[in-house]
């Protein structure tokens, strides 16, 4: 919801890259500007506060962790030296700068910096530390980005939906279940192709975020939703996973039925949900049951599907 402007082209290093972002600000020229590496997609929260509040100070300042490891120089595998450590610090982004001075040094450069305080310093201008944080991590490597995905995942909460849906048995339409069209001499009556499945899956997707059911979101009474492919219901049961920043754990869908029989399509079935939900086909479940003849589905009257799913969110 906030203002902001379009995207400024990038330059052939970072450094020209940060120039152009900051030449772009110019016309309306701010009092401070931060300037962070997308690299490091986890900034906790404490960090651009204490950035801010050290403006008040110097016209740079940067968030730094001090060097705890024995730092070796070494050339072709062989150690040349340990280096000391004391006074070392790793830098980290976003660093927070008064515009004016961070503009100038940037247009007064006369050789390649690795970020952006390095020019401050290379034009006599203070630059101080605020407190780093192990979990800003730089993605660089692969292991980095396991890392932070451990991290994301540490803090999100398992939030469990169930869903129930029973559709009457149909003369002349599809039998469609699970997203996928089974041979069948019967199809399932409702508004839309009355996909059973889907429907309980989604109503346990939508339950587990507290966000209503299928009807809320795809009421039968608007007439385009008439004979609609659940498959779009079920994608936009994904969407509204993504934009709550969760994961889909797993599902686990139940069909009640005599006939048809499940067992054959289930993989299809599984590998159908899958694909819609976006993850993969080890998260998701397709089983079948009969009621012994009991009730409605033994009677072959109608089919149930009930389902559960796990959903994570942030907490």
């Amino acid at each position: 919801g906030l203002p902001i402007r379009p995207p400024v082209a990038g330059g052939a290093t970072r450094q020209a890259s940060v120039l152009a972002g900051l030449e772009a600000l110019a016309p309306d020229a701010p009092d401070i500007v931060l300037v962070h590496d997308a690299a490091r997609p986890v900034v906790p929260p404490g960090t651009v506060p204490a950035l801010l509040a050290a403006l008040a100070e110097a016209p740079g300042a940067i968030p730094a962790l001090a060097v705890s490891d024995t730092l070796k120089r070494a050339e072709g595998g062989r150690i040349l030296e340990t280096v000391p450590r004391a006074g070392l610090f790793r830098a980290q982004t976003p660093q927070a700068f008064r515009y004016a001075a961070l503009l100038e040094a940037h247009r007064g450069a006369t050789a390649e910096a690795t970020d952006d305080a390095q020019l401050l310093e290379g034009a006599g201008l203070p630059v101080h530390l605020v407190a780093g944080h192990e979990s800003n991590v730089k993605i660089t490597w692969p292991e980095d980005l396991a890392r932070v995905e451990s991290a994301l995942l540490a803090r999100m909460i398992p939030r469990i939906g169930t869903g129930f849906d029973v559709h009457r048995i149909a003369e002349g339409r599809p039998m469609v279940l699970c997203g996928v069209t089974i041979p069948s001499p019967f199809g399932l009556d409702g508004h839309s192709d009355a996909d059973v499945g889907i429907h309980a899956l989604c109503d346990a997707i939508y339950g587990a975020m507290a966000e209503g059911d299928i009807g809320r979101w795809f009421p039968p009474s608007e007439a385009q939703w008439k004979d609609a492919d659940s498959a779009r219901f079920l994608r936009h049961a994904a969407e509204r996973i993504a934009a709550r920043g969760g994961v889909l754990a797993n599902a686990d869908v139940t069909l009640i039925c005599e006939r048809p029989k499940i067992a054959p399509h289930a993989e299809a079935m599984r590998a159908r949900l899958a694909a819609l939900l976006g993850v993969e086909p080890g998260r998701v479940s397709v089983k079948a049951t009969t009621t012994e003849r009991l009730g409605f589905p033994g009677r072959g009257e109608g089919i149930a599907a009930q389902a559960a799913a796990t959903v994570l969110l942030p907490g």
